[in-house]
């Protein structure tokens, strides 16, 4: 088990674009998957990109079961997404709240589309394409900004919908940190 330390708001390396990953199936990609897994199930994140951690490469793993930093957040499936291009279905955008391990005890009122498709590979070059909406289609769209260097703050139309956790959500304050 290999938990990261979590890269946070500030850090150069989160404003930048990733490099593609070129190989497939490689000892050094599933290292960066397992860390990446493990990171995030560490911290109760619903998702992590590989740029959290300090690699530049198009890697993001998420999944949500039952988790206590989203605790009315509809399930999402494990997934490792390698190289993803992400489709809008539509033009309906929805509001909802964020936060994210690299801007630690914050939430934002965030618009993303509510329908996309997603396209890439696993760890082993197989390919995934996948139609998704609501929670599962907000975290896709969440961990895909990291790999272009875009943190969920700087989406926020009104920054009177950004604060702290504890102020915003008193509920969830006790998981933040």
């Amino acid at each position: 088990m290999a938990i990261r330390v979590v890269l946070k708001m500030g850090e150069p390396l989160l404003l930048q674009k990733t490099a593609p990953v070129a190989r497939f199936d490689t000892p050094e990609l599933h290292a960066l998957v397992r860390d990446l897994r493990d990171t995030m199930e560490a911290l109760n994140g619903a998702g992590l990109a590989a740029p959290q951690i300090g690699v530049a490469l198009q890697v993001v793993v998420f999944g949500v079961k039952k988790n206590p930093r989203y605790p009315d957040a509809e399930e999402v499936p494990d997934t490792v997404l390698v190289n993803p291009e992400l489709t809008a279905l539509g033009e309906e955008v929805e509001e909802g709240w964020e936060g994210c391990l690299s801007v630690p005890g914050m939430r934002g009122l965030v618009p993303r589309y509510s329908h996309l498709r997603y396209r890439g590979f696993d760890p082993f070059g197989n390919p995934i394409d996948r139609s998704v909406s609501g929670f599962h289609a907000r975290v896709v769209q969440h961990e895909c900004d990291h790999l272009m260097g875009i943190l969920y703050p700087m989406r926020i139309r009104d920054l009177r919908n950004f604060g702290f956790t504890e102020v915003l959500f008193p509920e969830l304050a006790p998981i933040e940190e």
